[in-house]
């Protein structure tokens, strides 16, 4: 175990030198597990397996505790953990660095999660040098399909090509709409339920009770929620290699119009929920938001440390008169490497982390993909009595159901677009609306780079 702590904070290290070198070398070798000989039997080119060798493991800090966990649960399987950005907000730090290895034939971690949803896309894919893809098919006899079906229905349509799962998730990301009933009986206000009142709330609370907010707009993931959530068809793939974006459709309108109004009144701040001092600033002062269910343990419970007793969650916010629709904000995948030496052991970790209650029930701060698992986390919610309503547990749930399709998932992520055309034009004082035509174009720039064909 010393062994294993010890190298549980070493970073990737890949200098640009090493990188170069390798890349000259691959122009000489051949992979041991590229095309060609080998076992075919699970869907792909295994690697020459090696007993109880170690696995290396890349994951980001806060799935840290996942490591830990499998390792004093599994003290005879050696595992190397390595952290990294977690691909955080479209970084494509996981998709560059195992091209670095795909050119060295080498060096490739064992298991990677990243908090995107997309990476299934290019990591299924094989490489231009004739490398088999990064990520190593899992239905075709990996994982055994009664493990598969323990997931929620439809979690694992993300990491899905052509009929092969290619990646486990971690946690669901639907959105709900929280409040704090403490603050909301204190001024004597009603939850929202419709985005429409949720733009009124914002008014009355910048008049009668100035300081108190809404929600941030800091965060590049805001797209899920906001546009996500309000179906606004705005980042559509209706088939591969395709993309449509439409901010000028009235709901994307609409929902702009109505943060601009709450910017403009303070009730939406610029602070990113992860920022050092968000805490500080508005501790106390959050009197309802809209967003994933894994704001219960990263927000609330985390960052703001609100008590028990305090915090009620209801069904995601519709449009007057229409459908419950929730938003999809992330929900982390588990990939494995098909050119892994040790795949009992992968195999056994991905299990694990998926579904286990050391993990995903005790240390996680999110809804659990795993069905049994997600029960029981609620159930630890109920126990704690942490939220005001007792049907929480339904809210949730269903909410799981009730993701709009109309959002899509493509080679690189919305995150991006976002973050460069958004989040500083809203510093600049600029309203939304009149970044929508620019946030448009760059979405389809970005679709254009990306090989897709823009509709």
């Amino acid at each position: 175990m010393s062994q294993h702590s010890s190298s549980r904070r070493r970073a990737l290290r890949l200098t640009v030198a090493a990188a170069a070198a390798a890349g000259l070398l691959a122009l000489t070798a051949c992979s041991s597990d590229s095309s060609g000989g080998g076992d075919t039997s699970l869907g792909f080119t295994q690697a020459e397996q090696v007993a109880d060798s170690p696995i290396t493991v890349w994951v980001d800090a806060s799935r840290e505790p996942a490591v830990t966990a499998f390792q004093e649960k599994y003290p005879d399987i050696d595992v190397t953990l390595e952290t990294y950005d977690g691909n955080a907000g479209g970084s494509g730090s996981f998709q560059s660095k195992i091209a670095l290895m795909d050119q060295a034939g080498e060096g490739w971690p064992d298991v990677v999660f990243s908090t995107q949803q997309n990476d299934a896309i290019w990591a299924s894919k094989q490489t231009t040098s004739g490398e088999q893809g990064f990520a190593a098919p899992l239905n075709k006899g990996f994982i055994e399909q009664d493990f598969l079906d323990g997931f929620a229905a439809g979690s694992l349509d993300y990491t899905t090509i052509d009929g092969t799962v290619y990646g486990l998730r971690n946690d669901l990301a639907q959105t709900v709409f929280y409040y704090d009933q403490k603050l909301l009986d204190e001024f004597g206000y009603d939850e929202p339920t419709t985005w429409e009142e949720y733009g009124e709330l914002g008014d009355k609370l910048a008049a009668e009770h100035p300081g108190y907010i809404l929600g941030s707009m800091g965060d590049s993931f805001m797209t899920y929620v906001y546009y996500g959530g309000s179906e606004s068809p705005v980042f559509q793939s209706p088939e591969a290699n395709v993309f449509h974006s439409d901010t000028a459709d009235a709901n994307s309108e609409k929902i702009s119009k109505i943060i601009d109004g709450m910017l403009a009144n303070g009730t939406l701040v610029q602070d990113s929920f992860f920022s050092a001092d968000f805490a500080s600033k508005y501790a106390g002062k959050l009197v309802g938001v809209p967003g994933p269910v894994w704001y219960t343990g990263a927000i609330f419970q985390g960052g703001l440390a609100v008590p028990a007793g305090q915090i009620g969650v209801s069904a995601p916010l519709t449009w007057e008169g229409g459908e419950v629709a929730a938003g999809n904000v992330g929900g982390g995948v588990w990939y494995a490497s098909s050119h892994s030496k040790n795949l009992d052991a992968v195999k056994t970790f991905l299990e694990f982390v998926t579904s286990a209650d050391e993990f995903q029930v005790d240390a996680s701060s999110g809804y659990p993909a795993y069905t049994s698992a997600a029960e029981k986390w609620l159930d630890k919610q109920a126990e704690a009595g942490y939220f005001v309503n007792d049907d929480f547990k339904t809210v949730m749930s269903d909410a799981a159901g009730q993701v709009w399709s109309g959002w899509n998932v493509t080679s690189w992520s919305p995150e991006t677009a976002w973050a460069k055309v958004v989040i500083p034009g809203i510093a600049e004082g600029k309203t939304v609306e009149s970044l929508l035509p620019a946030w448009q174009k760059e979405l389809e720039n970005e679709a254009t780079v990306n090989g897709y064909s823009v509709e």
